[in-house]
């Protein structure tokens, strides 16, 4: 028996090529980024984070979904990108347009050496 394909699953999309990332599932960068998070969450810095829950609308058929979406103690949001060593060109365009268009700081996270390298958009 072969496989369904994933037009006849509803709810399923298929990846772009080369892409494995499944929506709403944390790859294991992000998922060590959660326990920082946390960490900063239970130290009384963050009120309160979530995983890919807030789609941002850039245009009329282009939207960006942040991996992070942080409610800082001081009542302010942020949002916070995590990449690995590949970072495609549409989503760096995306990241800067989101960050032109909303009053809100977006931030690139990257992992380096034992802690992590955060940047602002």
């Amino acid at each position: 028996m072969t496989p369904n394909p994933a037009w006849a699953m509803p709810g399923l999309r298929m990846a772009r090529p080369g892409q494995t990332k499944r929506p709403g599932v944390m790859n294991k960068l992000e998922e060590a980024y959660s326990w920082v998070l946390e960490a900063r969450k239970r130290a009384g810095e963050i009120q309160w984070w979530a995983y890919e829950q807030i789609t941002l609308k850039l245009a009329p058929d282009t939207r960006y979904t942040p991996d992070f979406v942080l409610l800082l103690a001081d009542g302010l949001l942020q949002f916070h990108e995590v990449k690995g060593s590949l970072f495609r060109d549409d989503a760096k365009v995306k990241i800067k347009v989101a960050a032109s268009m909303f009053p809100f700081k977006f931030l690139l996270v990257r992992k380096s050496g034992q802690g992590w390298e955060i940047t602002e958009v």
